[in-house]
């Protein structure tokens, strides 16, 4: 497994099936890093859809997705679903960021941060315009999440 990127260094570039889902509509597009250079952007991995701390995490991101795009910032969340369980979790709490299905594991496992037989380590990465990595956070148990006040500092002293 590939080590996690430090902080400093270019986070591991991909692309990903993913969806939006914007006034009751769903948009499902590929999504690639590479794209998104231009402004910061928090990637989200969680474990999994409608689990209660991954619903509790993303409802939280979701509430507060003014303070992000007033830095500037787009949140992206990535687990091992895919976009049909990604969309009914959309749909059931009406969340306002895309989400990407990481099926394989393969940008878990670039980020360093998959676990064989478990899925994923709950982890927060925070990117700058230029796609490098300027904060993170990489759970032990994923029991709880790093809140949006956290990665809004963050943000804001990028």
């Amino acid at each position: 497994m590939a080590k996690s990127p430090e902080v400093g260094t270019p986070a591991p570039d991909f692309t990903l099936p993913g969806l939006l889902l914007a006034d009751g509509t769903t948009e499902r597009r590929e999504y690639r890093l590479a794209e998104a250079q231009g402004h910061p952007l928090v990637l989200a991995f969680y474990p999994g859809d409608d689990s209660p701390v991954c619903t509790k995490q993303l409802c939280s991101y979701t509430s507060d997705l003014d303070r992000f795009k007033n830095l500037g910032a787009t949140v992206w969340g990535i687990s091992p679903q895919d976009l049909e369980s990604h969309e009914a979790f959309a749909r059931k709490h009406r969340l306002g960021f895309p989400l990407l299905s990481d099926t394989d594991r393969a940008v878990a496992k670039a980020f360093g941060i998959a676990v064989p037989g478990l899925g994923l380590r709950r982890s927060v990465f925070i990117l700058d315009a230029d796609g490098t990595v300027r904060w993170k956070h990489v759970a032990l148990a994923g029991l709880t999440f790093q809140d949006s006040d956290t990665l809004t500092e963050q943000l804001a002293a990028l």
